[in-house]
């Protein structure tokens, strides 16, 4: 077998790496979100365009609000995107379990 396919078995891999649009803010950061894992976690993507750095992002993991790989955001920013996706979680989470929105509203 060849080793570049073996992985650990205790990774949990996602069903697909499809990323659904859900929301762009007025600061025209982008929130994107996976479908829901087996281990019902959803990835929650935060990417913002930025003139000298490229994107500044950060992952959010629902259910549990677990924060990484936060690059180029200032602190206020961070907090501004937790509060963002606190009140929103409920429909990122039954989003990601209807294909995102489209799929959900039927568009």
């Amino acid at each position: 077998m060849n080793t570049s396919q073996t992985r650990p078995e205790n990774v949990i891999l996602p069903s697909s790496n499809m990323m659904y649009p859900f929301m762009t803010l007025d600061d025209n950061a982008e929130i994107v979100h996976s479908e829901m894992g087996k281990d019902g976690r959803v990835k929650v993507y935060i990417e913002k365009p930025d003139a000298k750095d490229g994107f500044h992002r950060a992952t959010c993991y629902l259910p549990s609000y677990t924060w990484e790989d936060i690059f180029g955001f200032s602190d206020e920013e961070i907090d501004r995107y937790k509060k963002v996706i606190e009140s929103t979680a409920h429909l990122i989470m039954e989003f990601s379990q209807k294909g995102g929105f489209s799929n959900a509203a039927n568009l």
